[in-house]
């Protein structure tokens, strides 16, 4: 094997190694001791997710690049929302044919706790440019009410 070429990538910065040991850290926290690859972090594709919430709607939307719609699941279960599938690689890859790869492939899953009952017959999800968003109404009796003080 060419001594140049290596399996680990090297930051280009000093600030790259910072934002990744947040990034690793992170996941760390989010992922179950049991899903852990042998190797580490390195090669486990965990898609970047965010969650906004207003008095009427949960938002949540992850980033899905290179991902085929038909290979992503969404299921609410027990106010739980689960979104799993697999990135596939584009095409086979022989062995020591890939210099440098910094995208991740596999299998994922994705889960939301929300502390609010939602009307799920109104769900929606939408997928556009690369990004996975899905809308969940609130249930009436989640959704917050102003209350008028009657004065006699």
């Amino acid at each position: 094997m060419n001594s140049l070429i290596t399996r680990r990538s090297y930051p280009t910065s000093p600030f790259a190694s910072l934002l990744n040991l947040s990034r690793d850290f992170d996941r760390l926290l989010e992922t179950p001791w049991t899903y852990l690859p042998r190797d580490g972090f390195q090669g486990e594709f965990l898609p970047a997710m965010e969650l906004h919430e207003d008095n009427d709607t949960f938002t949540i939307s992850l980033e899905l690049p290179g991902v085929d719609t038909k290979d992503v699941s969404i299921t609410f279960q027990d106010n739980v929302l689960t979104v799993s599938g697999e990135r596939k690689q584009e095409r086979e890859v022989k062995e020591n044919e890939v210099l440098r790869s910094e995208r991740y492939y596999g299998r994922f899953e994705r889960q939301v706790g929300l502390g609010q009952p939602v009307m799920t017959d109104k769900v929606k999800a939408a997928y556009k440019d690369g990004v996975l968003r899905i809308t969940l109404p609130k249930a009436a009796e989640a959704k917050a009410k102003t209350i008028d003080i009657a004065t006699n």
